[in-house]
């Protein structure tokens, strides 16, 4: 397998012209629906990544340890099927879980060849410091897609590949679009590669919703960055402090909702969009789902995206489920 072609290096992060035309005409699509919302991957800029580590390691958000107690437990059976795989995986952030996966393939064949896809410049250059000593890293900044199209395509014939997608990043998809990324996905690979993919399980509501909205206020200043990145690098001037982060549990989508609700009638201006944004007290900016799964419906949607269940792992005590998918 050749060496996936990247303009990456741990000195060059750069936020282009095209970026910033791209986020501008989502900002404004968005915010000019009835349901004003904004996309959930904008909420990860560097302030908000490092907001995001901190809420995994608050006692409320037990996902991201469940996550990793199955990947410590159990990696040395998730890469039985795939031994020789090159390791890519969607949204590695810094790659801290991963470790349990590449040391497993270390310790069964050859120094594993990691290719860690993220938005994240910062998150790419601690992932290829921490964890160079037991693979060799090729990281891509680059969108899901885009990254995992520039990987495959680099591979020998015959070569391979385990793709990662844990932390239940699936369940910030709504359902439809998640099986069309799923298939999308399949698209990029060949008959017997490995899909290891993480989802959280529904539980009890409350449970959940501490987990999305802690009493610290780290996810409520997660949720507000989001407006603090507009200003930042779109000329907003948004007020933060006229708005407080709201979760909510939606019961017949099964979904954790994120909302910024505001709390008086105000308006902002956003200049890169040329877009005027009026709110109503009360009214609220919806900016990220995250899905609750029960364990039949993993099945369902690996049969509808081309892939089948080989093997499945689930913690009891955040219930939640590691799933090996092989491609058919």
């Amino acid at each position: 397998m050749s060496t996936p072609a990247s303009a990456w290096s741990p000195n060059s992060a750069t936020i282009t012209d095209a970026h910033l035309r791209e986020f501008a005409a989502k900002v404004r699509a968005d915010l000019s629906k009835p349901q004003k919302e904004l996309h959930s991957k904008y909420l990860y800029d560097e302030l908000g990544s490092a907001l995001f580590e901190a809420i995994t390691r608050l006692p409320e958000y037990g996902l991201t340890r469940a996550d990793e107690r199955l990947l410590c437990r159990y990696a040395p059976e998730m890469v039985q099927f795939t031994p020789r795989a090159t390791v890519i995986e969607l949204g590695s952030g810094t790659g801290e879980k991963t470790r349990h996966i590449l040391a497993a393939l270390n310790r069964s064949s050859v120094k594993p060849r990691y290719i860690p896809i993220d938005v994240s410049h910062k998150a790419l250059v601690r992932c290829y410091r921490d964890l160079s000593d037991i693979a060799d890293i090729y990281p891509l900044t680059e969108s899901y897609l885009d990254g995992l199209a520039s990987a495959a395509t680099a591979r020998s014939k015959g070569d391979p590949l385990l793709l990662l997608f844990l932390g239940s990043t699936i369940g910030n998809f709504e359902r439809r679009c998640a099986d069309e990324f799923l298939r999308a996905l399949r698209r990029n690979l060949w008959r017997g590669d490995a899909l290891l993919i993480g989802a959280d399980l529904v539980k009890d509501p409350e449970r959940m919703l501490a987990a999305y909205d802690d009493p610290i206020g780290v996810t409520g200043a997660f949720n507000l960055n989001l407006l603090a990145r507009i200003n930042r690098e779109l000329g907003g001037n948004f007020d933060p402090r006229k708005f407080e982060h709201e979760a909510r549990w939606n019961e017949p989508e099964r979904r954790i909702e994120m909302h910024l609700r505001s709390r008086v009638d105000q308006t902002a201006y956003i200049e890169e969009a040329d877009l005027t944004v009026t709110l109503r007290a009360g009214e609220t900016i919806w900016t990220e789902s995250s899905h609750k799964f029960q364990l039949h419906e993993l099945e369902e949607m690996a049969a509808r995206a081309g892939f089948r269940v080989e093997a499945q792992w689930v913690d009891r005590e955040w219930p939640f489920a590691e799933s090996l998918w092989l491609a058919t």
